[in-house]
Protein backbone atom coordinates (compact mmCIF):
# COMPACT_ATOMS: atom_id res chain seq x y z
CA UNK A 1 0.00 0.00 0.00
CA UNK A 2 1.41 3.39 -0.93
CA UNK A 3 1.81 5.91 1.87
CA UNK A 4 -0.45 8.42 0.13
CA UNK A 5 -3.25 5.89 0.04
CA UNK A 6 -2.45 4.78 3.57
CA UNK A 7 -3.01 8.20 5.05
CA UNK A 8 -5.58 9.31 2.48
CA UNK A 9 -8.41 8.05 4.63
CA UNK A 10 -7.16 10.17 7.52
CA UNK A 11 -8.31 13.30 5.77
CA UNK A 12 -11.72 11.78 5.04
CA UNK A 13 -11.07 11.73 1.31
CA UNK A 14 -12.94 8.50 0.69
CA UNK A 15 -16.70 8.10 0.78
CA UNK A 16 -16.34 4.32 0.68
CA UNK A 17 -16.63 2.55 4.03
CA UNK A 18 -13.35 0.98 5.17
CA UNK A 19 -12.93 -2.76 4.76
CA UNK A 20 -13.09 -4.58 8.07
CA UNK A 21 -9.89 -6.55 8.52
CA UNK A 22 -8.42 -8.65 11.26
CA UNK A 23 -6.39 -6.22 13.38
CA UNK A 24 -2.61 -6.50 13.43
CA UNK A 25 -2.62 -6.55 17.23
CA UNK A 26 -4.26 -8.94 19.66
CA UNK A 27 -6.53 -6.64 21.70
CA UNK A 28 -6.12 -8.80 24.82
CA UNK A 29 -2.33 -8.29 24.94
CA UNK A 30 -0.84 -5.56 27.13
CA UNK A 31 0.11 -2.40 25.27
CA UNK A 32 2.02 0.72 26.23
CA UNK A 33 3.83 3.67 24.79
CA UNK A 34 7.33 4.81 25.74
CA UNK A 35 6.68 7.73 28.08
CA UNK A 36 9.98 9.54 27.38
CA UNK A 37 9.60 9.45 23.59
CA UNK A 38 7.96 12.13 21.50
CA UNK A 39 8.15 14.31 18.42
CA UNK A 40 11.34 16.02 19.63
CA UNK A 41 13.22 12.71 19.76
CA UNK A 42 11.78 11.67 16.38
CA UNK A 43 12.85 14.93 14.73
CA UNK A 44 14.64 14.34 11.44
CA UNK A 45 14.69 11.67 8.75
CA UNK A 46 13.62 8.03 8.98
CA UNK A 47 13.19 5.05 6.67
CA UNK A 48 10.56 2.38 7.29
CA UNK A 49 12.37 -0.97 7.35
CA UNK A 50 9.36 -3.17 8.15
CA UNK A 51 5.70 -2.45 8.35
CA UNK A 52 2.08 -3.40 7.97
CA UNK A 53 -0.05 -0.47 6.91
CA UNK A 54 3.11 1.55 6.25
CA UNK A 55 5.17 0.42 3.26
CA UNK A 56 8.80 -0.57 3.80
CA UNK A 57 11.13 1.96 2.17
CA UNK A 58 8.82 4.88 2.97
CA UNK A 59 10.73 8.02 3.94
CA UNK A 60 9.45 10.02 6.91
CA UNK A 61 10.65 13.40 8.14
CA UNK A 62 9.50 14.77 11.49
CA UNK A 63 9.86 18.54 11.84
CA UNK A 64 7.95 20.44 14.51
CA UNK A 65 4.21 20.06 14.07
CA UNK A 66 4.51 18.27 10.73
CA UNK A 67 5.58 14.89 9.46
CA UNK A 68 6.24 14.26 5.80
CA UNK A 69 5.33 10.77 4.67
CA UNK A 70 6.88 10.05 1.27
CA UNK A 71 7.10 13.82 0.76
CA UNK A 72 3.45 14.48 1.65
CA UNK A 73 2.98 16.72 4.70
CA UNK A 74 0.55 15.96 7.47
CA UNK A 75 0.09 17.46 10.92
CA UNK A 76 1.59 15.70 13.93
CA UNK A 77 0.73 16.55 17.51
CA UNK A 78 2.71 15.28 20.47
CA UNK A 79 0.11 14.19 23.03
CA UNK A 80 2.78 13.26 25.58
CA UNK A 81 3.73 9.93 27.09
CA UNK A 82 4.89 8.56 23.71
CA UNK A 83 1.57 9.16 21.97
CA UNK A 84 1.17 11.09 18.75
CA UNK A 85 -1.70 12.32 16.66
CA UNK A 86 -0.84 11.81 12.96
CA UNK A 87 -3.58 13.55 11.05
CA UNK A 88 -6.76 12.04 12.51
CA UNK A 89 -5.07 8.87 13.76
CA UNK A 90 -3.45 8.15 17.13
CA UNK A 91 -0.11 6.36 16.89
CA UNK A 92 1.99 5.25 19.82
CA UNK A 93 5.75 5.10 20.04
CA UNK A 94 6.10 1.60 21.46
CA UNK A 95 9.89 1.68 21.51
CA UNK A 96 12.71 4.10 20.68
CA UNK A 97 16.29 3.09 21.37
CA UNK A 98 18.37 5.21 23.74
CA UNK A 99 20.27 6.88 20.87
CA UNK A 100 17.12 7.68 18.83
CA UNK A 101 18.21 5.53 15.87
CA UNK A 102 15.42 2.94 15.62
CA UNK A 103 11.75 3.19 16.58
CA UNK A 104 8.67 0.95 16.60
CA UNK A 105 5.35 2.76 16.21
CA UNK A 106 1.83 1.50 15.89
CA UNK A 107 -1.85 2.07 16.26
CA UNK A 108 -2.78 0.42 19.58
CA UNK A 109 -6.08 -0.67 18.00
CA UNK A 110 -4.07 -2.68 15.46
CA UNK A 111 -4.68 -0.86 12.17
CA UNK A 112 -0.96 -0.42 11.39
CA UNK A 113 2.52 -0.88 12.80
CA UNK A 114 6.00 -0.12 11.54
CA UNK A 115 9.68 -0.12 12.46
CA UNK A 116 11.75 2.79 11.21
CA UNK A 117 15.44 3.55 11.36
CA UNK A 118 17.55 6.64 10.66
CA UNK A 119 19.81 4.79 8.18
CA UNK A 120 17.52 1.96 7.09
CA UNK A 121 19.99 -0.51 8.64
CA UNK A 122 18.87 -1.15 12.25
CA UNK A 123 21.10 -4.19 12.85
CA UNK A 124 20.42 -5.81 16.25
CA UNK A 125 17.94 -3.07 17.12
CA UNK A 126 15.49 -4.72 14.71
CA UNK A 127 15.41 -7.76 17.01
CA UNK A 128 14.74 -5.51 20.01
CA UNK A 129 11.86 -3.81 18.16
CA UNK A 130 10.41 -7.22 17.25
CA UNK A 131 10.51 -8.36 20.88
CA UNK A 132 8.62 -5.27 22.05
CA UNK A 133 6.00 -5.50 19.28
CA UNK A 134 5.53 -9.21 19.90
CA UNK A 135 5.02 -8.54 23.63
CA UNK A 136 2.38 -5.94 22.74
CA UNK A 137 0.50 -8.51 20.67
CA UNK A 138 1.35 -7.46 17.12
CA UNK A 139 1.34 -10.22 14.50
CA UNK A 140 4.93 -9.98 13.25
CA UNK A 141 4.26 -12.44 10.42
CA UNK A 142 2.26 -9.67 8.75
CA UNK A 143 5.18 -7.21 8.64
CA UNK A 144 6.57 -6.58 5.16
CA UNK A 145 10.29 -6.03 4.86
CA UNK A 146 12.21 -3.64 2.62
Amino acid sequence: MKPLVLFGFLAGCSAVAPVTEVPLRNPTAPVASQANAGVARLSGDWIVVQGAGMAPGTALRFAGAEVQVAGQPMPVTDKGQGRLQLGAEEVWIHWLDADDRTAALGDPAGARVWIMDRTGQPGDRLHAAHKILDWYGYDLSRLEAK
